[in-house]
């Protein structure tokens, strides 16, 4: 994946520390803030957490990344691509994306209550096969 050209394509400035960050989600698939920070410090020694913050911000405005919001647990971050669920494995922690059509849900959503949704999360949760 060229991260750079996928960094200008979204008006942003590339930078190494933005580059690294995406090396990192498009290695771990999905990670949260604290492994992003420990990841991206090994080459970045001098990077502080606000620096970090500021630019996972940035890219989320842009639309590069994605926070996904999991109840009792930290966010994770990942490069968005086209809409998908999670599943999270409530053992070990595995988080993994999933192949589920999340439009026939949202356009079920808008039939039966004429909401027009804007955003929709689906994450699902269990045990996964290692750990049952």
């Amino acid at each position: 994946m060229n991260f750079e050209y996928l960094i200008k394509t979204h008006n942003l400035k590339v930078t190494a520390q933005r580059v690294s960050i995406l090396e990192n989600m498009n290695n771990y698939g999905h990670i949260n803030i604290d492994e992003l920070f420990l990841e991206v410090k090994k080459n970045f020694n001098n990077i502080s957490l606000a620096t970090l913050y500021k630019n996972i911000n940035l890219m989320i405005k842009n639309s590069l990344i994605k926070e996904v919001k999991i109840a009792s647990y930290k966010s994770k971050y990942e490069i968005k691509k086209d809409t998908h669920a999670h599943i999270l494995c409530t053992v070990c922690n595995e988080f993994e994306d999933l192949d589920f059509n999340c439009s026939l849900a949202v356009d079920n959503v808008e039939k039966t209550t004429a909401y027009k949704i804007d955003n929709s999360e689906f994450i699902f949760s269990g045990i996964c096969q290692k750990c049952q």
